[in-house]
């Protein structure tokens, strides 16, 4: 058994779609496909439940109609016929499901609203998919991951009760494969034992083919991707890039610790844990060579791999009475960070200070600066860069902290951090 993981920017459009078939066709095999929202379709579901819980309920029925159309007009463009009735039929009975969550959706419960409609992006290209298959002689069965992967109802980054969703795996997805039918289902999404939407925190369709493949016990998992392979920076981001032909797990767990988009974080622990090769193949070109990630543990000499991580807030909580920060500040302070759940991406701490680099999402920021300020004097610097290079050299370090502000800075020996200005 194959799993094959397509990501937004492989089906952003119909030609796209139809660019896959030939990687499809090739296999002799049954594939489990997992597929995520059409190219922005997350960006707009964002936007769409941003004014739904600032109570502007007709913008985001608004927003959410012109994306239903978007995905109509995508459905003619790729389907015809009996195929294209039934996918429009199916996409419709969605989007009004979609607007109830909208109606729903409150500023009280923004986790709770946010799982409920920006995950339904999934839901939406995943019945496009699996009706192109079939137009094309390709039988599927369309399985809804909402039945599949069951979770815990930790909103936005749920997690999975592994034994029921073996079991549901079990039998939705092993019982199809084995009467030789491709499954079409989505990444990122789940659902609670009471049937409401969850998501397995932002990117995290990579992370939903990684636990069900390792349920099934599956030969391999292959993420298609835009790029040629795994390469050592964002080439977005930075020119020149080295893509790394091969790369051991426990390298590429620390890239994504530090926040590498290229895979989900959770990726690798249930492949890992399975001995499953990751492959990262270019679906631009299905015979290149792409890049393997397994537990070799050959030496290998990997570049310089840079992370860089931009919109961070850095935040330096001071004791009032200057008591040392020692084991029970500390304690007192990971439980804040543990309640709002708000993972540190950089920690240090002196005498009588600790400072904390994370993500600057507002709604999560004002509440964790309300609750240290209780008891803590809290200074920040807003709209700081936390740059990570792995395997670093004094060259890749001057070149890329050249004409910065260095306010905070960590060496060990592999890995290089700084928080620049």
């Amino acid at each position: 058994m194959l799993v094959y993981k397509f990501g937004g920017a492989s089906v952003a459009d119909p030609s796209r779609m139809a660019a896959l078939l030939p990687i499809l066709k090739e296999n002799t095999q049954p594939v489990l496909i997992v597929i995520s929202a059409l190219g922005k379709t997350t960006n707009a579901l964002e936007n769409i439940v941003n004014h739904a819980c600032r109570d502007e309920k007709p913008k985001a029925q608004w927003l959410a109609s012109m994306l239903e159309q978007q995905h109509l007009d995508y459905a003619r463009r790729l389907l015809k016929g009996n195929f294209l009735t039934i996918a429009t039929k199916v996409l419709n009975n969605y989007f009004a499901e979609l607007n109830e969550a909208v109606l729903k959706a409150d500023t009280f419960n923004y986790d709770f609203s946010y799982d409920q409609i920006v995950g339904m992006g999934e839901i939406f290209s995943s019945c496009l998919f699996s009706n192109f298959l079939l137009q094309n002689d390709i039988k599927n069965e369309w399985v809804d991951a909402r039945l599949l992967i069951r979770t815990d109802d930790t909103y936005r980054d749920a997690i999975v009760d592994y034994e029921y969703s073996l079991m549901q795996a079990k039998q939705l997805i092993e019982v199809p494969l084995l009467k030789g039918l491709f499954v079409v289902t989505q990444g990122f999404i789940g659902a609670t034992e009471a049937g409401n939407t969850t998501t397995l925190g932002r990117e995290g369709s990579d992370y939903s083919a990684a636990i069900i493949a390792a349920m099934l016990n599956a030969e391999s998992v292959t993420i298609w991707k835009d790029v040629e392979g795994l390469l050592n920076a964002d080439p977005k981001l930075f020119p020149n890039t080295i893509k790394i032909d091969r790369i051991t797990y426990k390298e590429v767990i620390e890239m994504a610790f530090f926040g590498a988009q290229i895979i989900h974080p959770k990726t690798i622990k249930p492949l890992q844990n399975n001995n499953i090769p990751l492959y990262i193949k270019c679906f631009f070109d299905k015979d290149k060579q792409g890049t393997i990630i397994t537990d070799d543990v050959e030496e290998i000499a990997y570049p310089p791999i840079i992370v860089l991580k931009e919109n961070q807030i850095l935040i330096q909580v001071i004791t009032r009475d200057f008591s040392f920060i020692t084991e029970e500040n500390l304690s007192k302070l990971y439980e804040i960070f543990h309640i709002l759940k708000i993972k540190i991406n950089l920690i240090q701490n002196a005498a009588i200070s600790f400072i904390a680099c994370i993500d600057n999402r507002e709604d999560k920021v004002k509440s964790l600066i309300h609750e240290l300020s209780k008891n803590y004097k809290v200074l920040n610097n807003d709209n700081v860069s936390l740059l990570t290079i792995r395997h670093y050299n004094t060259d890749i370090i001057t070149e890329l902290t050249k004409n910065r502000n260095l306010l905070l800075q960590q060496i060990t020996r592999k890995t290089m951090q700084v928080v620049m200005k």
